[in-house]
């Protein structure tokens, strides 16, 4: 019987971190502190852009930008009311990332 309520607690816990918001690890929050610190400042002091200036470098940017984004977010619904406010989402957080990279 405590067997059954052990696996139990596990099964929980396990669903209370898959379901969190940022996870029970902060990985995401911690790639997203270390890309704001890889930000070196040029000599007159602004923030030196780190988008490549070649087309597929920058989609391929973009693509991983949009993919750290949505890792730090919740899963994306099934719905299609809330996929569409899923991607607004998705795209205000890399237009707001992007604007903290200088472009």
């Amino acid at each position: 019987m405590s067997e059954v309520v052990l696996v139990g607690l596990i099964m929980v816990i396990v669903a209370a971190c898959a379901f969190a918001p940022l996870g029970c690890f902060l990985s995401a929050y911690a790639k997203a502190k270390q890309a704001d610190a890889d930000l070196a400042p040029a000599d007159n002091g602004v923030a030196k852009p780190m988008l490549p200036e070649d087309s597929i470098l920058r989609r391929h940017f973009l693509a991983q930008l949009q993919s750290e984004i949505e890792a730090a977010l919740f899963p994306r619904p099934t719905d299609s009311m809330l996929q569409r406010h899923y991607d607004s989402l998705v795209a205000a957080k890399v237009e707001s990332r992007l604007q903290a990279l200088g472009k």
